[in-house]
């Protein structure tokens, strides 16, 4: 008698275990797509990628990471910083940016909006440099834009406000609210931009 008190609550926990596991399909599919949008899809570390136009190499793209995101939206993200040379059709250098973290949102065909944050930095094939802490880049557009704080460094002067509309390639460009403009020599424009 003493042995089968012994095994009696084993018993009874085993066959609760058994009773209690219920798997419902739709509660598991949940589950697995919420899961499957907090992790990404691919990773890949040192990433360089190149982007082209009938042929013609119009963009780098390196990053020390980047993971790519399936779901409610397409994006991939580099949140380990990115630098983007962009090059015009006779494969020189245009202007670069550079920045702490990006993201670039997939509408099925291609990369349509890329979003630029932390210490964003562009030079553009002049030589001026834009300073903010987000920018973003729209494909159908053709403009970069932001609505934060920006520096524009040219040979000329310094020039500093609140958001910006430019077109892709930086070669033009407005502060949509000028907030002061400083004059400065040529010295400290080669300082200024690390050339």
């Amino acid at each position: 008698m003493y042995v089968v008190k012994k095994y009696i609550p084993v018993l009874s926990f085993a066959f609760l275990m058994l009773t209690a596991c219920e798997n419902d399909i739709a509660e598991v599919n949940t589950i697995t797509s919420a899961l499957r949008e907090q992790l990404p899809l691919e990773s890949g570390k040192n990433v360089e990628m190149l982007y082209s136009d009938s042929a013609i190499v119009r963009a780098k793209l390196n990053t020390p990471q980047m993971d790519r995101y399936i779901g409610k939206k397409n994006y991939m993200e580099m949140p380990k910083g990115m630098l983007v040379i962009f090059y015009n059709e006779a494969g020189k250098e245009e202007n670069r940016l550079k920045a702490d973290y990006g993201i670039g949102y997939d509408n099925g065909k291609g990369i349509d909006r890329m979003e630029a944050k932390r210490n964003v930095q562009v030079i553009n094939e002049k030589g001026d440099k834009l300073e903010t802490e987000e920018l973003t880049w729209n494909a159908g557009t053709k403009e970069i834009f932001t609505d934060k704080f920006v520096k524009i460094t040219t040979k000329e002067e310094v020039i500093w406000g609140e958001g910006l509309k430019a077109n892709e390639d930086f070669s033009h460009y407005d502060i949509l609210h000028p907030k002061g403009v400083i004059q400065i020599d040529d010295k400290e424009f080669n300082k200024e931009t690390n050339k």
